[in-house]
């Protein structure tokens, strides 16, 4: 039952000029995207990770360095291909504002299971690698690092949103419902007997409650709370 907190990468200059980067090498964060993958790391700071995951691409990686640049312990970054951005195919590199006149921007819209990028993936195809790799990651930090071990995998928003839709058990044609910001952590605990999502796309909050605390072992449970049970504990007094 180990925990991860999905971070999109923050803000990219791609993002803050309407244009679908995909996999297009070069795409870096912008002065805004730097200071939203610091923000993140300050939230992060509190919880001792037990791993960092990255897409390989580089605005994820930027980002994923700044989380463990406020950690204590000794991390390095995973890069997982699982998690890398959707092929947008001949969509990739092209103004969000032309891409919407496309005939397939509807589909993408209305029935994304049926989505399939020129030249590129479907979204069927993208929600089934993350899927899979981000499952495979929680198992081997649980295995590990114990049931209470709390990872990170930096990615993309759509990713995300698939990764999401399928612990919400969500249909994928559901999935544009979903809103995953730059820089934002939304937050899945896997066990046996379902996932749990405790947030969606989060800005900003005390996140040391996801740490196990000193001396206390973390307990394995499947079983949901009937009325919704008592929460993580009192939060520390705000500064």
């Amino acid at each position: 039952m180990a925990t991860v907190i999905l971070v999109r990468h923050g803000r990219t200059t791609a993002n803050a000029t309407g244009v679908l980067a995909g996999r297009l090498a070069g795409v870096k964060l912008d002065p805004t995207g730097q200071g939203q993958a610091a923000r993140a790391a300050d939230r992060l700071a509190p919880v001792p990770l037990a791993a960092v995951v990255s897409s390989p691409l580089e605005r994820c990686r930027q980002t994923a360095k700044t989380i463990m640049g406020a950690q204590t312990g000794p991390l390095t970054v995973a890069t997982e291909r699982g998690i890398t951005e959707c092929d947008y195919g001949e969509w990739q590199g092209r103004a969000l504002k032309d891409l919407a006149k496309e005939k397939l921007w509807a589909t993408v819209q209305s029935q994304p299971s049926a989505a399939a990028f020129p030249g590129g993936e479907s979204l069927g195809a993208m929600q089934a690698r993350a899927v899979a790799a981000v499952r495979r990651h929680d198992a081997a930090v649980e295995a590990t690092h114990g049931v209470g071990a709390v990872w990170v995998a930096v990615s993309h928003g759509d990713i995300i949103k698939s990764v999401l839709a399928d612990a919400l058990g969500m249909h994928l044609d559901l999935f544009q419902r979903l809103n995953v910001d730059p820089a934002s952590m939304s937050i899945i605990r896997y066990t046996s007997a379902r996932p749990y999502v405790l947030a969606t796309n989060t800005h900003e909050g005390d996140l040391s409650w996801l740490a196990t605390k000193p001396g206390r072992k973390a307990r394995r449970r499947t079983d949901a709370a009937v009325g919704g049970g008592a929460g993580p504990g009192p939060l520390p007094p705000r500064p």
